[in-house]
């Protein structure tokens, strides 16, 4: 069989404020790995804060640049990945409608979408996000035991753009992308990758399409990109031969360490990766020891005093002490 070009999300970063709270938002309340803790390697005086599941396989990965107490916050609308949603098993609704009411998290009750339960909410930012319940995704759960694992997060079950339209952002998606339209309920628009078979959580692209919607603003509480998995450098070097044969503009391959990525932004105007799965996040860590330190990349070793003095200090510990309370 051929090697598909695409076989899902490798990943998706927005933008935060405070790290500490980030950290306690996504390790602490919604229970995910921090799997590695390291610096915008465009920035190095901001953190790259990557979450997932125990290994961070592609699929599992939100990753946040927190630029502490900055001026600029984003607003939601057209030409963002709005809304990223997250897997739980379908027994799982109570636990975390009861663990929402715990730590006054507001959210929405269970509405119904295709064949899942979605319960909406945000992060301290106001960042959009989803618990998306169903009994179809069969990937073993992180949990640093302060969530029983029978009702923690599986990882990513998709992600949402937001259009003026879909036409154009499908053709990309179907017609060089490899991905397939799935169905449609009223705006939405749901595509997975042509040769997904079984499991498809963590493979889910949704297009929302409204003409009357407003333009997004970038910056604190907005995803910054969405980044599809493709399994080799081969396979990433033929998509950005694809993209530029359709005269899309992708940048070189640039070297994030844990994989390796070109960007190009969708006629939608969301800026979208192409990551490659290997080498992934045990290359400078060992898997229990995964974001415990922090890791930077070898051209910025001989500034790590600076960069340390630089970077707010935050504390998984902490993290854990606070939310050991269970439901």
């Amino acid at each position: 069989m051929k090697t598909p070009l695409i076989t899902g999300l490798h990943h998706i970063t927005a933008m935060a404020s405070d790290p500490q709270v980030n950290l306690d938002f996504y390790a602490g309340f919604l229970g995910l790995r921090l799997v590695k803790k390291t610096v915008n390697f465009d920035a190095p005086d901001v953190y790259h804060l990557y979450y997932g599941d125990e290994t961070g396989n592609a699929g599992s990965i939100m990753t946040f640049f927190p630029f502490g107490a900055s001026p600029y916050r984003g607003k939601h609308g057209t030409g963002q990945a709005a809304t990223t949603s997250f897997s739980i098993p379908m027994n799982a609704i109570d636990y975390w409608m009861k663990r929402f009411e715990q730590y006054d998290i507001k959210y929405k009750h269970p509405q119904s979408r295709f064949n899942e339960a979605v319960i909406y909410f945000e992060d301290p930012d106001g960042l959009g996000l989803e618990l998306v319940a169903n009994d179809t995704d069969t990937r073993s759960p992180f949990t640093y035991g302060h969530i029983p694992a029978e009702f923690a997060i599986r990882g990513f079950w998709g992600s949402e753009l937001w259009e003026t339209s879909y036409e154009r952002t499908e053709a990309l998606l179907t017609g060089h992308l490899g991905y397939k339209f799935i169905g449609e309920a009223g705006v939405r628009r749901r595509y997975v990758p042509e040769n997904a078979a079984g499991e498809l959580a963590g493979k889910y692209v949704d297009i929302l399409w409204d003409s009357n919607q407003r333009y997004g603003q970038g910056g604190i509480g907005t995803v910054h990109h969405i980044a599809f998995d493709t399994p080799t450098d081969e396979t990433q070097q033929a998509v950005r031969e694809i993209l530029l044969s359709k005269h899309y503009v992708p940048t070189q391959v640039l070297d994030r360490q844990y994989f390796h990525s070109i960007y190009f932004r969708e006629p939608g105007g969301v800026l979208f990766e192409v990551a490659t799965t290997p080498p992934g996040f045990v290359l400078d860590e060992t898997v229990e020891n995964l974001g415990t330190a922090l890791k930077l990349p070898p051209w910025q070793e001989r500034n790590r005093g600076q960069i340390e003095k630089l970077l707010q200090p935050i504390s998984l510990e902490k993290t854990l002490e606070k939310y050991a309370l269970k439901v």
